[in-house]
């Protein structure tokens, strides 16, 4: 449910068209990078699935370091600047080329022949998504008071996810299941599965519509682009140096940093492990996907509620918790067995989706996993909205971006290296249940600060 501005807020189509920022964006998330394109990627355009993974882990990590350094500089420069909505014009547009690129991902590729161009329109995709999302976080403080604020948050990625599962929807019946799919896509030549790049590309240009409509933002303070830089550029260097005076939000950071690198891989890599282990269609992948965002879109409705009952930090916590025992779950599925040691048999060549009982199992993980995704995500998004000094909400929220991505190149990388120096899925995956660990004992150390709290 949206909730009441307060004071001083926006209107209610003002905070329903900021929400649907996370509408616009999430079939990206969901089809591309999750649970169609990149399983398509791993298995059919490199055509090998341990390869594969780690050629997505190498990708994801490039993006990730382009998004650590240039996130809080970007921030700076815009708070300096005022307006948040040019520069998500402009890092839309990003999104949209490389997300459309990918359609002419073919079978079979190799690095000399376009699979390194896939791979740069990827990144491409990836940072334009991920450094829009700065500026619309940034966006939120100022639409609701301050104790609604994991309300407007959790409604937000509630509804994304509710618009990642009609894409997926979408795929499924309008691409994957039929024999002849819409618009005559040649299933032969994986057509079906290279629409989801140009399908996200054309959602994302047509939803992100009312936000610039109808959301408001911050005024221009009068300066020219080369003054919003230096000053922008000075700011940024000041509150690195001052940073000891935030020592409570740098610790909210590096828990972050660590804990976000994890909620991210196992997003990016679960569609990516099952395809591998049971050899899962689009099809299969998409019934699995449509599952987990279900579940998620629950979880960040309900998450947002408990987050202005409980605080952003239980939430957060209770989630990771929630997001360790899923993987771990998950990681327990293999070579005929779940949970390490029970029999369970795998798929049959040629068997029905989701007859064997391994897939079963992954099910129930994978419901677990989704009702933890929302509630970790819209918490932290609250938690920085909380505690980021006033008047530099977007240098913080770029900090935010730094601390989700600073490292986020580390859990791809090592989960790639791994993967290829085991030759195997399961030991790579594996490594995110230490980044869950250190960042949720980390975490503990975090004091939240409620408006009116002292300190």
């Amino acid at each position: 449910m949206l909730p009441d501005a307060g004071a001083g807020g926006a209107s209610p189509l003002g905070r329903f068209s900021w929400a649907m920022f996370d509408w616009a964006n999430q079939p990206y998330f969901t089809v591309v990078t999750t649970f169609i394109f990149v399983p398509y990627f791993t298995s059919t355009v490199v055509g090998d699935p341990v390869l594969g993974q780690a050629y997505w882990g190498y990708t994801q990590a490039a993006a990730g370091i382009i998004i650590a350094l240039m996130s809080p500089v970007l921030g700076a420069i815009a708070d300096a600047g005022g307006p948040r909505k040019p520069w998500i014009a402009a890092f839309v547009a990003l999104c949209v080329l490389g997300s459309f690129a990918l359609w002419w991902a073919t079978p079979g590729m190799v690095v000399g022949e376009g699979l390194l161009t896939i791979m740069a329109m990827l990144v491409i995709g990836t940072i334009g998504v991920e450094f829009a999302l700065v500026f619309n976080n940034a966006m939120l403080p100022g639409l609701v008071a301050p104790e609604k604020l994991g309300r407007l948050s959790g409604f937000g990625w509630g509804l994304g996810y509710i618009g990642g599962l009609i894409a997926l929807f979408i795929v499924l019946l309008g691409f994957s299941l039929p024999d002849t799919p819409l618009f005559g896509l040649d299933k032969a030549t994986h057509e079906h599965d290279r629409i989801v790049g140009p399908m996200s590309a054309i959602w994302f240009a047509i939803f992100i519509i009312p936000l610039f409509l109808f959301t408001p933002d911050v005024g221009r303070r009068g300066l020219t682009k080369a003054e919003s830089v230096r000053q922008g550029l000075a700011a940024l260097a000041g509150t690195l140096g001052r940073l000891g005076q935030y020592r409570n939000v740098v610790a909210y950071l590096i828990a972050r940093m660590i804990y976000n690198d994890a909620i991210l891989a196992v997003i990016g890599f679960s569609g990516v492990y099952a395809a591998g282990i049971f050899g899962w269609t689009s099809t299969s992948l998409g019934i699995f996907g449509i599952v987990v965002t279900v579940f998620a879109a629950v979880g960040a409705f309900v998450g947002g509620s408990l987050d202005d009952r409980l605080g952003s930090k239980p939430t957060i916590l209770i989630s990771v918790v929630g997001l360790s025992l899923a993987t771990l779950g998950i990681l327990s599925i293999g070579d005929g067995v779940v949970l390490f040691g029970i029999p369970a048999a795998m798929p049959a060549e040629g068997g029905a989706p989701f007859a064997a009982p391994a897939e079963w199992a992954f099910m129930v993980f994978a419901v677990i996993m989704g009702l933890f995704f929302g509630p970790a995500q819209a918490a932290s998004r609250t938690m920085m909205a909380r505690l980021a000094p006033p008047g530099m909400v977007t240098e913080f929220f770029g900090l935010y971006a730094l601390s989700g991505k600073a490292t986020a190149f580390l859990a791809p990388l090592t989960i790639g290296a791994v993967t290829a120096y085991a030759g195997a899925q399961r030991p790579g995956l594996a490594v995110v249940l230490v980044f869950f660990v250190i960042g949720g004992g980390l975490m503990l150390l975090v004091r939240e600060e409620r408006p009116g709290d002292a300190g």
